[in-house]
């Protein structure tokens, strides 16, 4: 699968991590309705990393369909509110 982190560019990313990207999704998706900035800020800042450790980053000057895009690590909490659907940001 090919993410998108917007404002970084691209990382290519094994499916078999998706389980534990779902479980950082899950956390942001209740810290986002529930409007917990600090716990929102702490897990958007794990997600990142997370996709940055376990994935390959793309060259700059590559443009490839992305099957997920995540917010910027700057990204405010209303932002990321509507990007979210019912299924959060990780498809399930």
């Amino acid at each position: 699968m090919i993410v998108r982190i917007m404002g970084e560019g691209q990382v290519r990313l094994d499916d078999t991590h998706l389980a534990e990207l779902n479980q950082l999704d899950d956390e942001l998706l209740a810290e986002v309705e529930g409007g917990d900035g600090e716990g929102f800020r702490r897990t958007l800042t794990a997600l990142l990393d997370a996709v940055r450790r376990l994935g390959t980053p793309l060259p700059d000057d590559a443009l490839e369909p992305s099957g997920l895009i995540l917010p910027s690590p700057d990204s405010t909490l209303d932002e990321v509110r509507e990007l979210l659907s019912d299924d959060g940001l990780i498809p399930g």
